[in-house]
């Protein structure tokens, strides 16, 4: 198994968990624990769950008062209207209108944080000092790890241990202490449950898990639960949903660009998401049921009355609704909700149909 990873400390804790390690973006990741999947993902459903999420690239930006506007080149926010410890979910546009990243950036009292996905984050390190002409720091923080939590019981949870947290709205951070260490909390996540994501420091990465197991209405979830949560809640995930040559407008993720954006599309590759804006796009990011027990994998085939129309890009069962559950990109004729459509599994055809995301109701706290 490739071991190269930044966070020793946190691969020793998931061994003594049992979790099942694999291999992906250069480190050994806990898919499940003995829990198992199905499990997990209800636990964070009805109680709370721990998620460490270290692999992902922890990104700041410091400069002075043009560092917003630099980065709006690439990235279609309005930074500058952002308030302190903000965040606003985003990505890193090319130049063909296509997404190499989506992204959290966060607007902290001396510049912008992100969050970057763990396959993406060097290049898209590069991409970022790329459109920079004026000195800034750019920092990617291997020392500090990132522990997700998860669930209805995350916020009392958490309470208990960093106070003051429950006090954060949705989509906004702020400076904690956890046992007199600094830690950074936002309150956010990628489960449609409310949660945290806390940044603190490596070596107090497995005290911070450790303690909050203490209490029994938390463990430990593998990113298969993760993946099965963030389907049910309709979320997007990078490299199957998204990719290069898909605009956020085919994504149906509008809300990833600041309203007055959309007017003037002044950033990269801004002609080709105006332009699909104004004259409509050729397929469409959608939700899809399978009828019956079949459940629909990523690259299974869409048909239409006979016609191949799109594919799947995330599928499986959704523990939380009792159905199999998948999302795609389909002809744009084909992308409302309620039109029948055929998936093509194992070589024969079974029915489906378009309908409306998240198949599960989301549960953030406003």
């Amino acid at each position: 198994m490739n071991q190269e990873i930044l966070h020793t400390s946190l691969f020793n804790f998931h061994q003594a968990c049992g979790a099942k390690l694999v291999p992906f973006a250069g480190y050994a990741m806990p898919v499940q624990y003995p829990l198992g999947i199905a499990a997990e993902h209800n636990f964070v459903r009805s109680k709370a769950g721990i998620f460490d999420v270290s692999h992902m690239g922890q990104f700041s930006i410091k400069g002075d008062e043009t560092v917003c506007k630099q980065l709006e080149q690439i990235v279609p926010l309005d930074l500058a209207s952002l308030r302190l410890n903000q965040s606003k979910y985003s990505f890193l546009i090319n130049d063909k209108g296509g997404i190499n990243d989506d992204l959290i950036v966060t607007k902290v009292k001396d510049g912008i944080n992100i969050v970057l996905n763990a396959a993406c984050k060097h290049n898209d390190v590069l991409q970022i000092k790329s459109v920079f002409k004026k000195p800034a720091k750019f920092m990617l923080h291997d020392e500090l790890s990132l522990i997700a939590i998860q669930g209805p019981m995350a916020v009392s949870i958490l309470e208990s241990f960093i106070p003051g947290i429950s006090n954060l709205k949705f989509m906004n951070g702020g400076s904690f202490v956890f046992k007199g260490q600094p830690a950074y909390v936002t309150r956010s996540g990628y489960t449609g449950e409310d949660g945290f994501e806390v940044s603190i420091a490596n070596a107090s990465a497995k005290d911070l898990c450790e303690t909050l197991l203490n209490n029994s209405n938390i463990t430990m979830i593998g990113l298969g639960a993760r993946d099965s949560l963030r389907l049910e809640a309709g979320l997007c995930l990078y490299g199957h949903d998204l990719n290069s040559d898909i605009t956020p407008i085919e994504a149906d993720l509008l809300f990833g660009i600041a309203k007055q954006r959309r007017e003037t599309c002044d950033f990269i590759g801004g002609s080709i998401v105006k332009n699909h804006l104004l004259n409509g796009i050729k397929k469409k990011r959608v939700g899809i049921q399978p009828e019956g027990k079949i459940i629909a994998r990523e690259h299974t085939k869409v048909f239409h009355e006979g016609k191949e129309v799109g594919e799947i890009t995330s599928g499986g069962f959704g523990p939380s609704v009792g159905f199999a559950v998948a999302m795609g990109y389909v002809n744009i004729e084909c992308s409302e909700v309620g039109t029948s459509l055929q998936l093509e599994v194992r070589g024969k055809q079974y029915p489906a149909k378009v309908c409306l995301l998240p198949f599960y109701k989301k549960s953030y706290a406003k």
